[in-house]
């Protein structure tokens, strides 16, 4: 039964705070990029956008979309890869098979058709089979949509760019080939790849009182897991 003698904001404050941060900076991506656009207009001699012309823009839609698309493909290859790998020391890490404690984990057995379970598992059959793997399921669409909209954004501002130095367009095929729209994507995968390894390795020697992201204080570095 769910606990009610606690206020909602208690139960949800972890993600009603990620969320508001995430929607107070986004916030200040638009007005910030809204800004430098139409600076950039201006110095083209061309007419300044407002704000709802800006929000469909290339530039606001492109900007978005390449940094989720690679947040969710981070973790939707972190969730699959720590499945079988192993960081000795680390506490986003299993424990290693020779470590006490180190076998079949909690997060490995089977799932049982409990009363409580959620009801894919009581369904059983394709439903149990596709629940799953529902996590990296659901951070592998987010990233394929999230691709597909930091493309077409990206290449609408390009185009629109090359509209106003009167150079030829690109087709979306063509695109696809360009450098441009790839080095957009491969400089925001690479620095969440460099961001998950720093959480993986930092948690083997330091610590965090109270977070479930890091082990006990006391707990010797060489102790893998939570």
């Amino acid at each position: 039964m769910e606990n009610t003698k606690t206020s909602f904001f208690y139960r949800n404050s972890l993600s009603i705070l990620l969320l508001s941060m995430m929607l107070l900076f986004w916030s200040c991506q638009f007005i910030a990029g809204w800004k430098e656009h139409n600076k950039d207009l201006e110095e083209q001699q061309q007419p300044a956008l407002s704000a709802a012309q800006y929000l469909t823009s290339g530039h606001f839609i492109s900007a978005t979309f390449e940094n989720w698309e690679s947040e969710f493909l981070q973790m939707a290859i972190y969730v699959v890869l720590t499945v079988s790998f192993r960081q000795r020391g680390s506490s986003e890490s299993k424990k290693l098979k020779d470590e006490p404690g180190a076998g079949e984990e909690e997060v490995d057995r089977e799932p049982q058709p409990r009363p409580d379970a959620p009801w894919p598992v009581r369904k059983g059959g394709i439903w149990l089979a596709i629940y799953q793997h529902s996590l990296s399921l659901a951070f592998a669409l987010l990233f394929l949509l999230s691709f597909l909209m930091h493309f077409l954004g990206s290449l609408r501002d390009y185009n629109e760019e090359q509209l106003i130095k009167g150079q030829p367009t690109m087709a979306a095929g063509e695109y696809l080939g360009d450098a441009h729209f790839w080095f957009e994507s491969f400089q925001n995968w690479q620095s969440e790849f460099l961001a998950v390894a720093a959480i993986v390795l930092l948690s083997i020697w330091l610590r965090q009182k109270g977070s479930p992201e890091s082990k006990p204080v006391d707990a010797p570095h060489s102790e893998t897991g939570k």
